[in-house]
């Protein structure tokens, strides 16, 4: 039994469109509404797996014209409650839009549909000598990504999803297509609505296509664990390695009681105080 009394009318259009693609079965609405926190189970009424963004725009419409939610639906990481359906509902699942659809490599940015993973495109770039370099620590896709303002612990060299998208391909409430800015990096002209998409969790639109900077691989890596006698003496050393300039690319503070848990969990035997762990990209002499 469905939550929306309004499903019925929307069911026949869908089959029709998705064929095998459009699911009812509780197994798959069940996975698509649990995740690894404490919030209640919230199955969606159904599970769509588009193709396309015409197919999403398609979708949107009929839920659109009979008042049903939508839930976009990236790779399940999310530990916020995204995609729980409290109010039943269509969940969007974007796994099988999972094509990195252009790859600009003098101009070091890609097209990638937002069913693409962080690791599937940096795998993909293996032999390219570039890399896609925000890293929130689980495998999330581009468009989860994006929707949330994802960052991660090389947040300092690289910024977030914000710094880092040149431009957005998604769908409105009504079905409504828009494309949010070009590829143009020097460009003044219409709203900044990339800006205002990143980060809006599917409130105001739902991300289909995501156009990415690329970052050079660095030559060398080099990493740090660094303990300290108190927070304040950690604190000092990363406002002094910003501001001096070092090629820090990575960086993670934790206090003496996480590094303590740490050391439980995995079996090390790190100095139980506040610690720095820090990673540099750069040349062999500068890192």
């Amino acid at each position: 039994m469905t939550k929306n009394l309004n499903m019925d009318k929307i069911i026949p259009p869908l089959k029709a469109l998705l064929g095998d693609r459009f699911s009812l079965s509780n197994a798959v609405r069940q996975h698509h509404g649990e995740e690894l926190t404490h919030f209640d189970i919230c199955p969606p009424d159904a599970v769509a797996f588009p193709i396309s963004t015409d197919e999403v725009s398609q979708i949107v419409k009929l839920c659109h014209t009979h008042d049903i939610p939508v839930i976009p639906y990236g790779a399940g990481t999310a530990l916020e409650g995204h995609f729980l359906a409290v109010r039943g509902g269509i969940t969007l699942d974007f796994s099988r839009m999972n094509q990195i659809i252009t790859l600009h490599q003098q101009d070091m940015d890609c097209v990638v549909e937002a069913g693409v993973t962080r690791e599937q495109l940096n795998q993909d770039l293996r032999d390219t000598g570039l890399f896609f370099p925000i890293d929130p620590g689980a495998n999330a896709t581009l468009g989860g990504m994006a929707a949330t303002r994802a960052s991660g612990t090389n947040a300092v060299r690289y910024g977030t999803m914000r710094e880092n998208v040149i431009a957005l391909k998604a769908v409105m409430a009504d079905g409504t297509i828009i494309t949010t800015s070009s590829r143009a990096r020097k460009s003044a002209a219409g709203y900044d609505l990339t800006r205002l998409l990143i980060g809006s969790e599917g409130t105001l639109g739902i991300i289909t296509e995501i156009t990415v900077r690329l970052y050079g691989v660095p030559e060398a890596i080099s990493a740090a664990v660094c303990p300290f006698n108190s927070l304040d003496g950690a604190v000092d050393t990363v406002v002094d390695v910003i501001q001096m300039g070092l090629p820090i690319a990575r960086i993670e503070l934790i206090d003496d009681l996480l590094v303590d848990i740490i050391n439980r969990f995995s079996d090390l035997d790190y100095p139980c105080e506040p610690t720095l762990f820090m990673e540099f990209h750069g040349s062999e002499t500068a890192v």
